[in-house]
């Protein structure tokens, strides 16, 4: 089962995440071939740019699972985050962030999030995309996309009634 998990950073999160960073990677070394996606949501793509959250899209076995990965993650256990997302993710590119190579020079990369439950149109600037739906399967409660865009503005409009669009990069070991 796959799984979107969103930690948002509360006021001060970026500091604890900056000195807890080695042991966050370190807890993440353990689901490496579980990842889908990871990284983090920023304040921007400068090179001043604070966190604002922490994505991952992993491979579980089930909700405890995701429970254990979410909670007893460092950043999490230390305070960093304001809340916690968790959300099945159904993944309609079948790829993960590491499959994708289309990238174009001096566009950047985001997390895009709408409620609105309508199959996105696929495009080549897609890093990847999926429906996301509450733990138990039942109910679709919208979509997430990491895209690649010129600006937050072209971002939020690749799926359908888009109100969210988070700096984000890449995540892993630097």
């Amino acid at each position: 089962m796959e799984f979107f998990v969103w930690g948002r950073d509360r006021v001060g999160g970026y500091e604890i995440k900056v000195r807890l960073n080695e042991e966050h990677w370190t807890f993440m070394d353990g689901y490496a071939d579980q990842l889908i996606a990871r990284g983090p949501t920023l304040t921007s793509h400068d090179d001043d740019a604070e966190t604002t959250g922490s994505l991952h899209i992993v491979e579980l076995p089930d909700e405890d699972a995701v429970r254990a990965f979410a909670f007893e993650e460092p950043y999490y256990r230390a305070g960093a985050f304001e809340s916690v997302e968790l959300y099945r993710f159904h993944n309609r590119s079948a790829r993960t962030m590491w499959d994708f190579t289309d990238a174009v020079a001096d566009y950047h990369r985001y997390l895009v999030i709408t409620t609105d439950v309508s199959a996105a149109t696929p495009s080549q600037h897609f890093i990847m995309y999926g429906d996301l739906f509450t733990l138990d399967r039942q109910t679709q409660v919208g979509q997430a996309a990491l895209v690649e865009a010129p600006t937050p503005e072209a971002a939020v409009t690749m799926l359908p009634n888009a109100t969210e669009a988070h700096h984000w990069e890449f995540g892993g070991r630097r």
